[in-house]
């Protein structure tokens, strides 16, 4: 039997509080959603001034990135790249980038989806909160 490190609520608070922290110092109004290792919701903050659909889209990404154990920007570059089978897989909503998968020890333990911004900006907020825990 293999032991698997798991999210804990203070990792959670420390991702949501560090990606926050990168959305605020860019003037950025975006929702940040963090997720377990099976995609389920876990942490939703929607900022000020955020569209109500990135409250939609952030966790879609974050569940993608999770359950799919890769940054939810690979599936938007194959789309781009003509293969437009992958819009037909099942239970992968957020085929866009901004989703990007929490790895330790080689596991996947969650994700963070963020929306709100450009794409590459929403992976950068994604990046700095899981960069709090050190990972």
């Amino acid at each position: 039997m293999k032991t698997k490190s798991v999210l804990e609520l203070a990792d959670i608070k420390a991702i949501a509080a560090a990606a926050e922290a990168e959305a605020l110092k860019n003037n950025w109004a975006v929702t940040i959603s963090i997720v377990d290792d099976g995609g389920h919701l876990l942490w939703l903050q929607r900022l000020d001034g955020a569209a109500p659909i990135s409250a939609h889209i952030s966790p879609a990404k974050a569940n993608t990135a999770a359950v799919g154990r890769r940054e939810s920007r690979v599936y938007e570059e194959m789309i781009n790249g003509g293969r437009m089978s992958f819009l037909s897989a099942p239970d992968l909503k957020g085929l866009l980038e901004g989703g990007v998968p929490i790895i330790k020890d080689g596991q996947v333990i969650g994700a963070v989806g963020v929306s709100g911004v450009k794409s590459t900006e929403d992976a950068q907020i994604a990046r700095a909160g899981i960069a709090a825990i050190g990972l």
